[in-house]
């Protein structure tokens, strides 16, 4: 990445004293305990398949370093069972109409927003986010529901087109379902990621088997448990559980299609398995991605943006911004407001709204941040707000820290760090700062700040990213149901939303008729013949504008 810090002013770090930390946020809500009791967990892994006596894997809350949950673990031949159960289920809902399967969703959205406090507490214990980071998974989730609800009938409906002959030859174009999707979702959104991207699966036609993150298993289970609620056959969406290295190529090797979330490096070796089979595979991987502030951007607007862009979920969000690039003219007075901002937020795992940002979600997360955070500052970045663990309010969480003076050898620069960590660099020109911002192997989400909306989506086209906000740090693009999201480079293959979101799920069929005359010598025209009635018919097909 190219080195933008050169004369960058120092700004003190602060002190290790408790002033200078950031504020814990009020208690509330119920406790992880009551939220997710014994009789819960076992209502919920009925829903697993694992046979016989399966082996139990214990799983932590975050927010207390408690046992949480013990879950059975599904066996490579229990994949081969749920996969056999989701096929015969399959054809039977692929044969009803779509407006049928469409009607589940739309049933589905309606119990989600009304037991929406469910699953907030589900995604909060499991992965130790604030509750309003969990909400956007709820709120998410819905508008995927209410989007594929309403408009699978029309991405999914035969298409007529023009046939090889003009009123002799008719083309349809129709779409059927794959089959049965491998489904393998992370445990950063565990709700969005579980069942957002298996909903439009479902209103193609097809059958679903699973495979969540052991340590968020319980929320993809809930949401399978309301979506049968809703009217999906049982069957239909088989969730299996396991050692990744171990249950994940199990499950790419029975897949129809493949639908995978998770880091570059695996998704490398999902996508070689894929092909080795001849199916295809959508892959939504990592990211380094960038925000850029121009000299005419709104600076409280953009400070209060960044807080949003960087911090949501406590930066565990492979769309988050984790580089700001800001005009060398206004970095100082943007980086000041956005620090303090930053300084502000409150932290606290309590089952409630009022945090502004929860924890980590293990130490392993943990570790990678402090590591980033670490070796940056003894290669010379100053700690501008944050940097360091908080133990005292929980075992994973650390404070939302910002970063500057920060130069290519250090691994904070271009590796994700996927935690609360945000490295601030300072240009002179837009070139430099779209050069900086093009210059890692990742293209997943971008953000651009400035009054004039032409000129950030001028801005916006020559950023290689699957996705760029204007004014927004993510949610605009990724709310916007209707669009593709995805990435680009290492960032993955596919998009979710949109009409690519859920015709990925299908295979496309052409059904050519053909009426009263053959496409073939006929009326005694011998082959020379046919070829020049051919020729002549081309050309006033070309001339008449036909396409």
């Amino acid at each position: 990445m190219t080195d933008l810090t050169a004369d960058a002013p120092a700004i003190a770090q602060p002190g290790a004293g408790a002033a200078d930390r950031n504020p814990a946020a009020p208690g509330g809500g119920r406790t992880v305990a009551a939220a997710v009791p014994p009789s819960l967990v076992t209502r919920l892994t009925a829903g697993i398949t694992a046979a016989g006596e399966p082996a139990l894997v214990e799983t932590v809350a975050p927010l207390t370093g408690e046992l949480l949950a013990g879950l059975p673990q599904s066996t490579p031949a229990d994949v081969e069972v749920a996969f056999q159960l989701a096929r015969r289920a399959q054809p039977a809902w692929g044969a009803l109409p779509v407006r049928r399967r469409a009607a589940v969703l739309l049933r589905f959205h309606d119990l989600l927003l009304k037991r929406q406090d469910e699953v907030l507490d589900l995604i909060q214990a499991e992965t130790g986010k604030a509750r309003l980071h969990a909400f956007e998974e709820v709120l998410a989730v819905a508008m995927a529901a209410r989007h594929y609800g309403r408009a699978a009938h029309s991405y999914l409906r035969d298409k007529r087109h023009g046939g090889a002959l003009p009123v002799l030859t008719q083309a349809i174009e129709a779409r059927r379902p794959k089959g049965v999707i491998g489904h393998i979702s992370p445990w950063n959104y565990p709700l969005e990621l579980s069942i957002g991207d298996a909903l439009p699966a479902f209103a193609a036609g097809n059958a679903v088997v699973n495979k969540p993150d052991t340590q968020t298993a319980l929320t993809a289970l809930w949401a399978r448990e309301l979506l049968v609620e809703a009217g999906l056959p049982a069957d239909l969406w088989q969730v299996v559980i396991g050692d990744g290295p171990v249950i994940g190529p199990a499950v790419v090797e029975h897949a129809d299609y493949v639908s995978f979330t998770g880091s570059t490096r695996t998704g490398r070796e999902v996508a070689q398995r894929a092909a080795a089979r001849l199916v295809g595979a959508s892959l939504e991987l990592g990211g380094k991605n960038a925000m850029l502030v121009l000299a005419d951007a709104d600076l409280d607007r953009a400070a209060e943006g960044a807080v949003r862009a960087c911090f949501s979920s406590a930066g565990q969000l492979c769309i988050s911004i984790e580089r700001l690039l800001v005009h060398r003219s206004v970095a100082d007075e943007f980086l000041a407001r956005f620090a303090a901002r930053t300084r502000a937020l409150r932290l606290g795992g309590g089952l409630a709204y009022g945090a502004d940002m929860g924890s980590l979600v293990s130490v392993r997360q943990l570790d990678a941040t402090v590591r980033h955070v670490e070796d940056a500052v003894k290669a010379g970045a100053t700690v501008v707000a944050g940097g360091r663990a908080r133990p005292d309010l929980g075992p994973f969480f650390h404070e939302p820290t910002i970063l500057d003076g920060v130069t290519a050898e250090m691994a904070v620069c271009a590796e994700e760090t996927f935690g609360p960590v945000v490295s601030v660099y300072r240009f002179d020109t837009e070139d430099e700062a779209v050069t900086a911002a093009n210059s890692t192997p990742y293209g997943l989400n971008s953000s651009v700040w400035t009054k004039d909306l032409r000129r950030g989506r001028q801005l916006a086209a020559r950023l290689r990213t699957g996705t760029v906000n204007v004014n927004e740090g993510y949610a605009a693009a990724y709310g916007s149901v209707s669009s593709p999201m995805g990435g680009m480079g290492d960032s993955g293959l596919g998009r979710r939303h949109g009409a690519e979101g859920i015709l990925r799920y299908t295979e496309a069929q052409t059904v050519a008729s053909q009426r009263l005359v053959p496409i073939a010598p006929a009326f005694g025209l011998d082959d020379r013949q046919f070829a020049a009635v051919l020729t002549g018919g081309l050309r006033v097909l070309k001339a008449l504008r036909f396409k």
